[in-house]
């Protein structure tokens, strides 16, 4: 047993732990959970806790039922939301078939493998979300529209506002579990608001925006309301985003910081940046991977729905924020299409993967868009070569089938049953008849 299993172990009888709760995701990104005695967490770290895959979304077909998991000691934190006495605690876990192999089903295991490619040509993978998500006075009966808490906007400050009361708790809560929090504020559409997490390598990033949706709605629950990362839930407002702001260190160096270049932007940090833009497409159905997340992206509200890059442009999809002064570890970039409700482990896999073929291939970066994209017309986007994102769910689908650098990323399994799923929520998605059809058809037709 390993120094940090003997801590986890420690701290549960000094604490009162009753229960440990063992955390993984399927591969659609939703959180699973099942608890354990601590009497049994010894049984787990040595071999893990069996239990039928066939049963989780895209893990094991009913003939290859039997799966493991089997909890990280590093990932180990007492939830604060579940009492102080006595505790109840969490782990995620690393999803292994019966002989002790890695499942490739697992989303984890998905990004592990992207980070080990990263690592064996000497980079690690740091990234920094900026999470929006709404806030609802209550989850709406069938047929009935949501009701934001708030009217208010971008940065607004109300006095005794249910926002406020709302993030400092969920921030307390958050960094009660270790989870680091850099800013937060109300975003700019009513009951908006964002939560920005403190940079982390990007397993440890994803394992806290998992953290991150329970504990937002958890703390919803207790206030009366309903917390929401569906991306588009308004048709007049803005959606909710996660635009994550990432960077590759080689050591204690950040490879994408060169002092003399144009914007301190390495050659590596281009080649990054080239590789995003040329594989954008084709990732836009595991960044994006809702039917509603195309709303989000063709709705408006300074979506980014077009391939570009540029230094400060918040209209690009990828965008070069300012320099700092004295600052040359802080130079990153910022990716804009990715939405909060996707799989962070996958999402962060294809994302790093489109990267890395930009800086293996060599890539070229295209000249930067300095105009605001959105304002241009079809024809200045094409005499700029700038391409649309896939305009909705179905597209985005047909050009992630095509991938080879996505069906390498995710491998087979994932990559078949994702799509076997996305084919089915698209078919189910165009038999609806829409409220729109029903008002603007039925009393002319």
């Amino acid at each position: 047993m390993d120094k940090q299993q003997e801590f986890v172990l420690r701290t549960i009888e000094e604490r009162d732990v009753r229960f440990v709760r063992l955390w993984f995701t399927d591969v659609l990104g939703f959180l699973k959970s099942v608890a354990v005695a601590p009497a049994e967490l010894e049984n787990a770290f040595s071999e893990g806790i069996g239990f039928d895959g066939s049963s989780i979304e895209g893990f094991a077909r009913v003939y290859e039922a039997d799966m493991l998991a089997k909890p990280d000691p590093s990932t180990f934190q007492i939830l604060p939301w579940r009492g102080h006495s006595p505790s109840t605690a969490r782990m995620f876990c690393d999803i292994l078939m019966p002989d002790g192999s890695p499942s490739y089903a697992d989303p984890r295991y998905v990004l592990k493998r992207a980070l080990g490619k990263a690592a064996d040509l000497g980079f690690t993978f740091y990234t920094h979300p900026e999470i929006e998500f709404f806030l609802f006075k209550k989850l709406p009966e069938e047929g009935e529209s949501p009701v934001p808490i708030d009217h208010s906007g971008y940065f607004d400050h109300t006095p005794h506002g249910r926002s406020q009361d709302f993030r400092r708790e969920a921030i307390t809560m958050l960094e009660s579990m270790g989870i680091s929090v850099e800013f937060s504020h109300h975003e700019g559409a009513p009951g908006q608001q964002e939560i920005d997490l403190r940079y982390a390598d990007a397993l440890t990033t994803a394992d806290n925006i998992m953290t991150f949706r329970v504990v937002v709605k958890e703390v919803a629950l207790t206030q009366g309301l309903y917390a929401s990362f569906m991306p588009k839930p308004f048709a007049q407002w803005p959606g909710s985003a996660m635009h994550t702001h990432m960077s590759l260190f080689e050591g204690d160096r950040n490879a994408f910081y060169d002092a003399g270049a144009e914007y301190h932007l390495s050659k590596l940090a281009r080649s990054f940046i080239a590789g995003l833009l040329r594989h954008a497409a084709e990732i836009t159905a595991v960044t994006c991977q809702w039917v509603n997340s195309y709303k989000r992206l063709w709705g408006g509200g300074e979506a980014p729905a077009y391939i570009c890059w540029g230094h400060n442009n918040r209209s690009a999809l990828v965008r070069v924020p300012m320099y700092k002064p004295q600052k040359g570890q802080s130079t990153r970039i910022e990716f804009r299409s990715l939405d909060s409700a996707a799989n962070p482990y996958l999402a962060y896999a294809v994302i790093l993967a489109a990267g890395l073929k930009g800086i293996e291939e060599g890539y070229e970066l295209p000249p930067g868009a300095e105009d605001d994209v959105w304002s241009l017309t079809e024809g200045e986007r094409r005499a700029l070569g700038i391409d649309p994102l896939p305009q909705n769910l179905d597209e985005a689908i047909r050009l992630m089938e095509r991938s080879e650098l996505v069906a390498e990323t995710l491998g087979e399994q994932v990559f078949d049953f994702f799509l076997r799923n996305k084919r089915s929520e698209w078919a189910e998605y165009r038999r609806q008849i829409t409220p729109y059809e029903l008002s603007r058809m039925l009393p002319v037709m």
